[in-house]
């Protein structure tokens, strides 16, 4: 039995007439015939009462295989769609690996354009280091990620869509607070309190550079993870943190931030993705990033 076989007798079916129904097929009414006589002869049942020679009407059996074709082809339909759909990129899952700091401004816009042009993606999501989202990325537990060159493994794909400048988020009962700019120098005695290295080199060398640029060292006295930890930890008092510019807007009671007077080194946000694992979904995903934050 074949597909023409269904949509064959669905015709003849719906018409109950052979030869309106060999109209409507664009075919002839004597194949048409022969191939309803297949069918029946495969099935070994009638589905038609001849009432003349072309007038038809359907047997009991016919009815029942009636709905049965119609659910059958309404299936094959649905599969079509569906693989035609993820070859396209618009369905299908979607792993997406990001940092902590992108949450704050980058992302959000990311995703909501992303939801807009492909609302049938299921998007799932992982808070991970840039450190984690290598290994992630190599073990293909993520798709694509968001993370902050350099990186160790040079094997991965990146795109640079974002760069900022660092900032000082201060206690606001901080001297330094009352100032609209402060300078590199003015930090050399505060405590601070960073990111670890050893879960992504980047942004920690930045801090440490910009402070070399004012001659000394950060004394760092607390360490944190999340962003959100360190700014909630620059609140209770307990130091002082360089953040990426981005960081201004989660707004912390009694926390300010400040710019500095001199240039400071700038913290790259990268799109990051193994070339070998990209799919559709992954393609229209970072089509979408860059044409965002087309640097």
């Amino acid at each position: 039995m074949e597909l023409r076989h269904l949509r064959y007798f669905i015709a003849v079916a719906e018409e109950l007439h052979f030869s309106k129904a060999a109209e409507r097929l664009h075919i002839a009414q004597p194949p048409l015939s022969q191939q309803i006589q297949q069918l029946e002869a495969q099935l070994g049942v009638e589905l038609f009462q001849r009432k003349t020679k072309r007038q038809v009407q359907l047997t009991e059996a016919g009815q029942v295989f009636l709905q049965e074709a119609y659910q059958l082809l309404a299936q094959l339909q649905k599969a079509i769609e569906l693989t035609q759909k993820i070859g396209r990129g618009e369905k299908g899952q979607l792993r997406i690996g990001f940092t902590s700091l992108v949450t704050y401004n980058l992302l959000p816009v990311i995703l909501r354009q992303f939801r807009e042009q492909f609302p049938e993606v299921e998007l799932i999501l992982q808070e991970l280091t840039t450190t984690e989202q290598e290994r992630s990325l190599q073990e293909s537990r993520i798709h694509v990620g968001f993370a902050h060159p350099p990186l160790e493994d040079n094997t991965l794909n990146q795109k640079c869509i974002q760069q900022e400048a660092l900032i000082a988020a201060l206690p606001e009962t901080h001297f330094l607070a009352e100032r609209e700019k402060i300078s590199v120098r003015s930090l050399i005695n505060e405590n601070f309190i960073m990111f670890p290295r050893h879960l992504g080199s980047g942004l920690y060398d930045q801090i440490v550079s910009l402070c070399q640029q004012g001659n000394f060292s950060p004394k760092v006295t607390q360490e944190a993870i999340q962003m959100q930890t360190i700014i909630g930890l620059v609140s209770a008092g307990m130091g002082i943190a360089l953040v990426p510019s981005s960081l201004q807007n989660l707004q912390r009671t009694g926390v300010v931030y400040r710019s500095f007077e001199e240039k400071t080194p700038l913290v790259e946000t990268a799109i990051v993705w193994r070339e070998e694992d990209i799919k559709p979904v992954v393609r229209e995903f970072l089509q979408v990033a860059m044409s965002i934050y087309n640097k």
